[in-house]
C-alpha cells in the first residue's frame, strides 16, 4: 500500500531538511534565508502532489532552482540600490536652477543647429545617436557607403560642437 501524500511529504521532510539547510547555508551563509528556501522547497514539493520517482535528484534540482533565482533576485536588488544611491548623490546637482537652464539653452542651440543641417546629414547624425543605429545599418539603410555616413556624422558632429562653442 502506497503512503498518502501528505506522509510521502513528511518523510521527504525528514529525509532532505538537513542536507537542504546544508546546501542552501554553505552558499548564502544566512540561517533564515535558508530556512525560508528550504521550506519553499516543500512547499513546491506538495504543490507536485505526485509521487517523485527520484526524489533526491527532484528535491536538488527544485533547490538549486530557487537558489538561482534568489541570486538574480539578488542581483538585480544590488544593482537597483547602487543606481539610486548613485542618482540621491548627483540629486543636488541635478536640480541646480542655473543648470538646468544651461542645458535648456544646449538644447535650444543644438536645435537650432540640426534645423541648419543638410537634411541628408541631419537624418544620418538623428538615425546614429537617437536610433542607435550603425554606421553600417544607416549606410544599407540608406544606400551610401560608410565612408559616406562617417564623413555625414563628422559634418554634423563638427556643426553642432561649433554652435555650442558660440561660434557661427
Amino acid at each position: 500500500m502506497r503512503p498518502s501524500a501528505e506522509q510521502e511529504l513528511e518523510a521527504l521532510d525528514r529525509r532532505f531538511r538537513p542536507a537542504l539547510m546544508g546546501f542552501f547555508l554553505r552558499r548564502l551563509r544566512n540561517h533564515a534565508d535558508a530556512e525560508d528556501l528550504t521550506q519553499e522547497v516543500f512547499i513546491r514539493l506538495a504543490r507536485t502532489g505526485a509521487h517523485i520517482e527520484q526524489p533526491q535528484a527532484f528535491v536538488f534540482q527544485v533547490a538549486a532552482n530557487l537558489l538561482r533565482d534568489r541570486l538574480r533576485h539578488d542581483h538585480v536588488r544590488r544593482e537597483h540600490r547602487q543606481g539610486l544611491g548613485a542618482l540621491e548623490a548627483r540629486r543636488v546637482e541635478w536640480l541646480d536652477p542655473a543648470r538646468v537652464h544651461a542645458a535648456r539653452e544646449d538644447l535650444q542651440i543644438l536645435t537650432r543647429g540640426l534645423a541648419e543641417l543638410p537634411e541628408r546629414t541631419r537624418n544620418i547624425f538623428l538615425l546614429y545617436r537617437l536610433e542607435k543605429m550603425t554606421r553600417i545599418e544607416i549606410a544599407a539603410e540608406l544606400g551610401v557607403s560608410v565612408s559616406a555616413v562617417e564623413k555625414h556624422l563628422a559634418r554634423a558632429m563638427a556643426h553642432l560642437t561649433l554652435k555650442l562653442e558660440g561660434r557661427p
